[in-house]
């Protein structure tokens, strides 16, 4: 954002939230995977502004700890007496000519072209209030007009008058001021109200007092300007910013099986049918490419999926890259640093960890691949697990292009399969297997003639 005034961004997260009945600071509890102050502090980032603090204080330092980055000033407000009383601890770090723009750390999903048109108005006047019409103003602080519609005050819910409780354009609470300006005013609040709390709002008041315009912005959704105060809220929002993100995916040419059944906790980006059925989970950064097929109930952090892919129901994948037409599951999982090329197959309660699988190779039933270079062409049996880790250090294997690994065989890393070998089911492989031979150990079998087996005594020869 550019604008002539420099913008310092103060977000309020001080409060204790009883109503979530937690031990955990509000502001810290999670929507869509990462916590609410994550959430605004990211958009107030979107912004550009000259410095951002965050006033805190329930929970001590377990705010400033949870979220410490390099771009946040951490206020501490020992006693909670209201908004204006908070914003004032802020104060101090504020240069006289920024414009402030005050936000709240449990209001997660407000817009930045919101804050945007917000931060112009200020520009243009001094002071600029966001406001949003309800059905159900209940609870919240209502914008008292006078007779030309410019703003005159706010009035708070427990100090409202039945008149002005019918007003349905209610105080977000995000407002933006010239600092200065706000200084002045901070400095005169009083605490007569039903809370006996510093109100912030009040400065609405002066302002006009000294024939000052307030302007008014609104969000396009008022679900932007919610605030998180239980767990029930909580629960509302998430649903709510799961269908703007179902919505986004489908308008970029996803199908859903049911929109309602789509858990985004992260960054996704999605090319043309792509098709997610029911109840999959998509986490931090996913990429997923051109006609990909996700099944029921999988769950994908932190990874690149190329285009034709099909990962088949209850798979997990974390940390991996796929590429093009892959094969996956059902019941796979891929661990970080999984590396699969093209075509290559994963079955079902196939686990693989830091590992590359070569072209079109496969790994289709009951294995574990570990710490492993694979190349093209590959076979691998069912039962087969590479012993990568001796009690104390990892080791790798490394299997050439074309390899046969017959079903139950351990592969006692470091070790390496020659290109095009085989090797024998239930071997077990402590030495380099030489490329295009046949490689197996196996005890020599035998029958004993006449064994019988044991039978069950009775109770009576007991």
């Amino acid at each position: 954002m550019s604008t002539a005034t420099a913008l310092s961004i103060v977000i309020l997260a001080a409060g204790q939230g009883t109503r979530m009945k937690s031990k955990r600071p509000k502001v810290l509890h999670p929507l869509a995977g990462k916590p609410l102050l994550a959430h605004v502090l990211d958009t107030a980032r979107t912004l550009s502004p000259s410095r951002i603090l965050v006033v805190y204080g329930h929970g001590g330092e377990q705010v400033p700890k949870a979220l410490a980055a390099d771009d946040v000033q951490w206020v501490e407000q020992a006693e909670q007496l209201g908004t204006g009383h908070a914003v004032e601890q802020a104060m101090p770090a504020l240069p006289d000519a920024d414009l402030v723009l005050v936000l709240y750390g449990d209001v997660p999903l407000v817009r930045t072209e919101t804050l945007t048109d917000l931060v112009a108005q200020a520009a243009h006047t001094g002071f600029a209030l966001l406001t949003v019409r309800l059905n159900d103003p209940t609870g919240y602080g209502r914008i008292v007009r006078d007779e030309s519609g410019r703003v005159a005050r706010i009035v708070e819910q427990k100090d409202a008058s039945p008149e002005e409780q019918a007003i349905d354009e209610v105080n977000t609470g995000i407002l933006c001021a010239r600092a200065a300006d706000l200084r002045r005013w901070l400095g005169r609040l009083e605490n007569a109200n039903a809370q006996g709390e510093f109100y912030l709002t009040d400065t609405i008041a002066m302002a006009v007092a000294e024939g000052l315009e307030v302007a008014t912005a609104m969000p396009d959704d008022a679900c932007e300007v919610l605030g998180v105060n239980s767990r029930r809220q909580l629960a509302e929002l998430e649903r709510h910013y799961q269908r703007q993100q179902a919505a986004r995916l489908m308008d970029g040419g996803v199908t859903l099986a049911d929109p309602a059944r789509l858990d985004v906790r992260g960054e996704v980006s999605a090319d043309q049918d792509v098709f997610i059925d029911v109840n999959v989970i998509l986490e931090g950064r996913v990429k997923i490419g051109a006609d990909v097929t996700i099944g029921a109930g999988c769950v994908i952090r932190n990874a690149e999926i190329g285009p034709g892919t099909q990962i088949r129901p209850y798979s997990v994948i974390e940390d991996a890259t796929i590429g093009p037409q892959a094969q996956i599951g059902p019941f796979a999982r891929l661990r970080p640093g999984t590396d699969l090329a093209r075509d290559a197959r994963i079955g079902n309660f196939v686990e693989v960890k830091n590992s590359r699988i070569g072209e079109g190779s496969k790994v289709n039933h009951l294995s574990y691949i570990g710490d492993t270079d694979m190349g093209a062409g590959v076979n691998i049996g069912a039962g087969t697990i590479t012993c990568n880790y001796d009690g104390a250090n990892k080791h790798r294997t490394v299997i050439g292009d074309g390899a046969f690994i017959g079903s139950d065989t351990q592969l006692v890393a470091p070790v390496t399969v020659g290109a095009h070998a085989t090797l024998g089911a239930g071997t077990t492989l402590t030495n380099d297997a030489p490329p295009g031979q046949l490689t197996l150990s196996r005890a020599k079998q035998k029958s004993i003639p006449g064994w019988k087996r044991p039978q069950k005594q009775s109770k009576e020869k007991k």
